[in-house]
């Protein structure tokens, strides 16, 4: 009786009534206002229309492949591929519209084919290969992967300029990326409500084999299932790559996890018959929200990911509690109205529970305007602080901001150029007075840097430079000179004749590129240096290990190992034991406090020190300059230098 009156009132059209009805009915919502609001109050910055737009950019990508994962939870699966299969289809749409010189839309549509073809084949592995969905999906995340590196060859493809355009905006402010996310999820509202398939999923997710003893053709539904999911996959890596102005091979990882986490967060059930398009779309603008939002207030780039956990795991505690109350789940969206009266009374009510959000958010931004702060402010962006090399650059930048007395922001890409993309635009929402970026990857901060331009923010580039756009000045240490100095010192180690494993770098990343470059123009004056083996270990000093574990047991006999850095230098000294530094040599690359006590100990041969902390140091030194009106060089060198135990 309670709930019959309380829907009458709201469809009555009670506004309180109506927003209560609202916020119990889905607690993801709820979240997302109590975000807002909080963000809001918290930071100055917040509720400003470039920042809100950044939001939705931001949310973009996430929301696109959420989406199509939407299809497949509700039918009671999972899809792990979504990342892999988005930078393949951009991958293939780069590839065939530069390399091979196909007609635009006939790359779009290939790399569209691409993103059905492999959610077919996924589907095809679960409904008639009886792989449970989340071992059919992990192969196709390595499968996905593994083809993006391969036609890439481990680099960046520049995108043609008719879909470099998607990452821009229409009039100057409505940004496409935005756009395509709202037409994906109409369509995707469309295809749940209003469709065969939709209903399809709704009865597999429910209770696959009462849907089959009904007439439902499962097999054949799961299949449309997945290459639905795999479509949807394709088109967020076209807007990714936009983004970016280029196919990253290694685009997208680890973003299958936030999309399952939005659809989830949206109030969808991981064991099926359960979501909505809407509740994704608010689970995916919960996670766009909360890293602007802990970029705004200066939040450690370490507690961040601490906070998104606790958040995402209060939002769905938060909607199960709801549901244990007994509150009705969501019904299809333009199912029924409030009482199942209707076709309107949703969006009646939707409405209505929009205006007053508005007008609680302007009461906030009237309560808590202006900036966050005061006095000059510069943002660092660092590709990734999971490395010794990163962390002294951040301390010898953190050391020089204390000694001028100014706020400088922190922030870690975790090797995400997609990462990086938000973290720029988020300080140019900040207004801070100057940036400096140590790019993921040379052309994809491209068109971040060219935004804080058009904002008359001067950008500084630190370690890496910056592809098609403009930077007041470049502090770096020569990578491609320290390459063909570890040629040079680990050939006269060997003598000049011997064989040598390579381990390279992260594939894509501009350093590894450059720092290779200058290893094999230095070797070409040492003819009887070897090359018997090279192969990638991501810059990681685990990896290091096993990547040369299994290289020596092909090729037991090597002299020597150049290693792109020095972690993947000490994990190769841990794989040779005590051959390390007598009868191997080893010889790693930027000088880290590890590498130069395995170089002091014996067991490393040689690092090449780019003195990282000075980077740092200068990189701020010169943002200041720049922050008062200063002229700077255009290029700041720190000399590098190779470290020996002599």
């Amino acid at each position: 009786m309670a709930t019959e009156t309380l829907d009458t009132d709201a469809a009555t059209g009670s506004p309180a009534l109506a927003i209560r009805r609202l916020l119990l009915d889905n607690g993801a919502l709820t979240a997302l206002v109590g975000l807002l609001l909080a963000m809001s109050l918290l930071s100055g910055d917040f509720l400003t229309t470039q920042n809100l737009l950044n939001v939705g950019v931001q949310a973009a990508v996430t929301a696109i492949l959420a989406f199509g994962v939407t299809f497949v939870i509700v039918s009671a699966g999972i899809d792990l591929s979504v990342g892999s299969v988005a930078a393949l289809s951009a991958t293939v749409l780069a590839w065939t519209a530069t390399s091979q010189g196909l007609p635009v839309w006939l790359a779009v549509l290939l790399a569209v084919g691409t993103g059905l073809a492999c959610g077919l084949v996924s589907g095809a592995l679960v409904a008639f290969g009886k792989l449970p969905p989340f071992i059919a999906t992990l192969a196709m995340l390595s499968v996905g992967r593994g083809l993006s590196l391969v036609i890439s060859q481990g680099s960046p493809i520049a995108l043609p300029d008719p879909i470099d355009s998607l990452g821009e905006t229409l009039g100057g402010w409505l940004p496409v990326p935005v756009i395509v996310m709202v037409v994906a999820g109409l369509v995707t509202a469309g295809v749940l409500g209003r469709t065969y398939i939709g209903r399809a999923m709704y009865a597999i997710g429910g209770n696959e084999e009462a849907a089959r003893l009904s007439g439902i053709r499962v097999k054949r539904q799961k299949l449309v299932i997945y290459a639905l999911s795999g479509a949807f996959a394709a088109v967020a890596g076209i807007v990714l790559a936009s983004r970016l102005s280029s196919a990253q091979p290694q685009a997208a990882t680890g973003y299958e996890l936030d999309a399952i986490a939005a659809v989830v967060i949206g109030g969808a059930s991981l064991s099926g018959g359960v979501g909505t398009a809407s509740g994704t779309l608010i689970g995916a603008l919960i996670l766009a929200v909360l890293r602007n939002g802990l970029n705004l207030l200066e939040v450690s780039a370490f507690w961040q990911q601490v906070v998104i956990g606790v958040v995402i795991a209060l939002a769905v505690l938060l909607d199960t509690a709801r549901r244990r109350t007994g509150s009705r789940p969501a019904a299809p969206a333009g199912a029924t109205g409030p009482g199942g009266k209707g076709p309107f009374g949703g969006t009646v009510r939707l409405a209505v529970a929009g205006v007053a959000v508005a007008a609680l958010l302007f009461g906030a931004s009237l309560w808590h305007s202006g900036s966050s702060g005061s006095g000059t402010k510069v943002g660092l962006s660092l590709s990734t602080l999971n490395n010794p090399f990163f962390v002294q650059m951040k301390q010898g930048a953190q050391a020089e901001a204390e000694a001028a007395g100014i706020s400088l922001t922190v922030t870690d890409a975790q090797n995400d150029a997609s990462q990086q993309a938000n973290q720029l635009q988020n300080f140019t929402s900040q207004g801070v007075e100057s940036v400096i970026v140590n790019p993921v990857d040379s052309d994809a901060a491209g068109p971040s840097v060219k935004a804080a331009n058009t904002a008359d923010i001067p950008v500084v580039a630190a370690d890496r430079g910056v592809n098609k756009a403009e930077v007041a000045t470049l502090v770096v240490s020569d990578n491609v000179a320290g390459g063909r100095l570890a040629a040079k010192t680990l050939a006269e180690r060997l003598g000049g004749e011997g064989e040598i494993l390579v381990l390279q770098g992260t594939p894509g990343t501009s350093a590894s590129r450059e720092r290779g470059q200058g290893f094999a123009e230095g070797l070409k004056a040492y003819p009887g240096i070897k090359v018997v083996a090279k192969q990638p270990a991501d810059f990681d000093r685990a990896k290091g290990l096993d990547v040369t574990t299994n290289l020596l047991q092909a090729h037991r006999g090597v002299d020597g190992v150049f290693a792109e850095n020095d972690e993947m230098a000490l994990g190769a000294v841990k794989a040779l034991g005590s051959k390390a530094g007598k009868s191997v040599q080893v010889v790693g690359f930027d000088g880290t406090p590890d590498g130069l006590k395995a170089v002091e100990d014996g067991t490393l041969a040689a690092t090449v020190a780019q003195r990282p902390r000075e980077l740092g140091r200068l990189a701020v030194r010169n943002a200041v300059k720049l922050a008062k009106g200063e002229k700077v060089d255009a290029t700041v060198k720190v000399p590098v230098k190779v470290v020996t135990a002599k």
